[in-house]
């Protein structure tokens, strides 16, 4: 692993050998903005060579205060490499054996705060799944019309880890100890 590390891994985190036309899905440019762009490719291109799991990270998005000003710019930002990733891994055959999982941390307050953000919510929150089999265009539980309630089918952590489990190929209800004798 070591050995593939030094030989395999510059060539495959070099997005500067890609097509003028793949960096366009993506949206790289030049603008710094572009990061997400760039880490989605470079998950893409992890993807394709094995690697079973990747995570990105697509900026700070927890704005307590001032979220219009705040989001203005992050919310422009990912819809063309998000887009541009699951497209990539569809034509490339990759994106039935990839499960694509995009969520925060945490829910967000129905209501604007008086700093005019946002703050944690557990009772409700959202996430997009593609790929693995995930049937598109589907919305599972709901809320009541102004957010504070779960007023049908309600998805738990719980759930949404099985889900991922499922995905991966994971028994889910398989007990395996950590290495300092946890139970998993």
């Amino acid at each position: 692993l070591a050995f593939r590390m030094q030989t395999q891994v510059p060539q495959i985190i070099d997005i500067n050998k890609e097509t003028a036309a793949t960096r366009e899905l993506y949206g790289i440019g030049t603008k710094p903005t572009d990061n997400l762009g760039r880490r989605c490719l470079l998950a893409r291109k992890l993807v394709e060579k094995g690697v079973r799991f990747v995570q990105l990270y697509a900026s700070t998005w927890d704005s307590h205060d001032y979220i219009a000003r705040a989001h203005g710019s992050l919310i422009r930002s990912v819809d063309r490499p998000i887009a541009g990733l699951l497209k990539d891994l569809k034509q490339r055959g990759l994106l039935e054996e990839t499960l694509v999982v995009w969520m925060g941390e945490f829910g967000r307050t129905p209501k604007v705060n008086a700093r005019g953000g946002r703050d944690h919510y557990p009772r409700a929150f959202s996430a997009a799944l593609a790929g693995c089999g995930v049937q598109g265009g589907r919305v599972i539980g709901k809320t009541s019309r102004d957010g504070t309630n779960i007023t049908d089918r309600p998805v738990g952590v719980s759930d949404m880890l099985r889900t991922i489990c499922h995905g991966l190929g994971v028994d889910a209800d398989q007990e395996n100890m950590s290495n300092i004798g946890r139970p998993i």
